[in-house]
């Protein structure tokens, strides 16, 4: 370790609205849900990440859990300030002595305001920052995924997060068009919620139809391998107010996802209409790239590609490409100061 490691540390963040994942040192060090747990009185940090996802929906009047992103940006500034400091508090620096200030590359979706990239940097300055640059989700994941981005070919980014759908044509290190549509895995999640309350009468919580997501989620009524086993879904039943278990199928998940995986559908053929010719071109030859949690919906793949007649690729570990591609960009920081904002 060098003199200048003791004081500087490179840390690059992928504050997401689901999970927040950092790399340090070429290693991803953090991965944990973006979730913090305060006590109400105090206003003290209780827990964060995993040990506060184990508490949401299960509280006393005393506690409170808070995700503070929102749709890719941050809603709570004072509780998301204080999630960044815990969670580069978990990093082992390997220094005792004290904390080093840290050089930070931070991801933002690509459709942010310049308040909410202002809320962005704030934030990570309030936590001892000392140079802050921010990179769009769409372009992380792209150098995340090994696409050379400085080359003059267009390549065809969707990125399915927690909060928003990041949707761009990319070319020469810049996005050429792009669509951000905040219908992506929390959407999912919630019209779970409601499927369930309408057609089974059984209120079940936001982690439990996270669950069924995960277990049996599907794109497709009819999957042609490996279809998932029904799933016991367990909630309170509206008629009596006694709990109870329900058996849910794949098929009955891709019907009540269906009309937000449309909208995501139609936001993908708009951006391919807007992409020059030539782009369009280099998009029919390469395909299109599904990355975030939300490509590891089952199916979802083979449903696009029905749609678009083009190839598509599911990147290799879909949710951590977006960090590695913000790791990859605080190495080579000359090589893509274009993309980088300050």
């Amino acid at each position: 370790m060098g003199l200048r490691d003791w004081f500087v540390g490179e840390i690059a963040i992928d504050l997401g609205t689901a999970n927040t994942l950092i790399i340090y040192k070429d290693k991803i060090v953090v991965d944990e849900p973006s979730i913090i747990a305060l006590d109400r009185v105090t206003n003290k940090v209780i827990a964060v990440g995993k040990a506060a996802m184990q508490m949401h929906e299960k509280t006393h009047e005393n506690i409170k859990t808070i995700r503070p992103l929102r749709d890719g940006v941050i809603a709570d500034f004072t509780a998301a300030e204080l999630m960044i400091k815990a969670m580069i508090r978990m990093i082992d620096t390997g220094n005792r002595i004290f904390q080093p200030s840290y050089r930070m590359i931070i991801c933002i979706p690509s459709g942010i305001t310049e308040v909410e990239k202002r809320a962005v940097k704030d934030s990570a300055e309030h936590t001892g920052a000392r140079e802050v640059y921010m990179i769009h989700e769409p372009l992380a994941a792209a150098i995340g995924i090994g696409i050379n981005i400085q080359e003059p070919i267009g390549s065809m980014i969707v990125d399915i997060g927690g909060g928003t759908t990041e949707i761009a044509v990319i070319a020469l290190s810049g996005i050429v068009c792009e669509q951000s549509i905040k219908t992506a895995g929390d959407v999912f999640t919630r019209d779970i919620m409601d499927y369930m309350r309408r057609q089974h009468n059984i209120l079940i919580g936001e982690r439990t139809a996270e669950q069924i997501k995960i277990e049996v989620g599907s794109a497709m009524a009819e999957l042609d391998d490996n279809p998932p086993p029904d799933y016991e879904a367990r909630g309170r039943d509206l008629m009596t107010g006694i709990p109870k278990t329900i058996r849910v199928s794949y098929s009955e998940i891709a019907f009540c996802l269906d009309k937000s995986i449309s909208r995501m559908e139609d936001a993908i053929l708009t951006t391919l209409e807007a992409a020059p010719p030539e782009l369009a071109a280099d998009i029919y030859t390469r395909g299109i790239h599904l990355t975030g949690g939300g490509a590891l919906l089952r199916g979802l793949a083979q449903r696009l590609a029905l749609k678009t007649k083009l190839p598509i690729h599911v990147a290799e570990d879909p949710l951590k490409a977006v960090v590695r591609g913000t790791g990859v960009a605080l190495k080579n920081l000359e090589m893509f100061k274009s993309v980088l904002i300050q």
